[in-house]
């Protein structure tokens, strides 16, 4: 009986000596196991930098409320300056329109990186709302907006899926072919 007994104090010395040890401070565990950057790299995906609002535009292209990013919407503004225009259905077909929304994704991707300094900072991409300017008759918007779906999980795997809305527009600025806003939780 005394062995038992020995045994079962020393046990209950041993634990409670852990858990009066001050907790150690430890990295965060990283959320990837690969670097966002270098994925980029390897999509041959070049980030452009992001263009400043005018100032009589009153609006901002990122809001933080707690760990939630809220991105303004973002259009196919192609790195070489130019802005992929028409309406989906009548001036550009279903994967012309993919890839706008594939190159919109990229732009928001661009302003993630401005604000957050490092993508691996993205825990999660929580909503994406597509608009597809379309054609009356037009009714494939989810196959544009995929392009932007696409771009996301092959950045980001499991966190680039989110909720998602695709809905069409009678028109949209400067006759952009979409327009793209995003939810995207972060860790601080």
């Amino acid at each position: 009986m005394k062995p038992i007994l020995f045994l079962l104090l020393t046990l209950l010395f041993a634990c409670n000596t852990q858990t009066n040890n001050e907790p150690t401070q430890q990295e965060p565990e990283a959320l990837y196991s690969y670097d966002i950057e270098e994925r980029l790299a390897d999509l041959n995906i070049k980030l452009k930098p992001v263009r400043k609002l005018p100032p009589t535009v009153q609006i901002e292209r990122v809001i933080k409320s707690g760990n939630l990013l809220y991105l303004s919407g973002n259009g196919p503004l192609t790195y070489d300056g130019e802005l992929i225009t028409g309406k989906v259905g009548k001036d550009l077909t279903i994967e012309q329109g993919a890839e706008a929304a594939r190159i919109t994704g990229i732009n928001q991707l661009a302003v993630l990186k401005e604000y957050l300094g490092d993508l691996n900072k993205v825990e999660k991409i929580v909503k994406v709302f597509g608009m597809v300017n379309a054609s009356p008759e037009f009714t494939k918007q989810p196959l544009v907006i995929n392009g932007c779906t696409n771009l996301l999980i092959e950045v980001f795997g499991e966190r680039g899926k989110h909720a998602r809305s695709a809905v069409g527009m009678a028109s949209l600025p400067g006759n952009m072919a979409c327009e793209i806003e995003m939810i995207v939780q972060i860790r601080e």
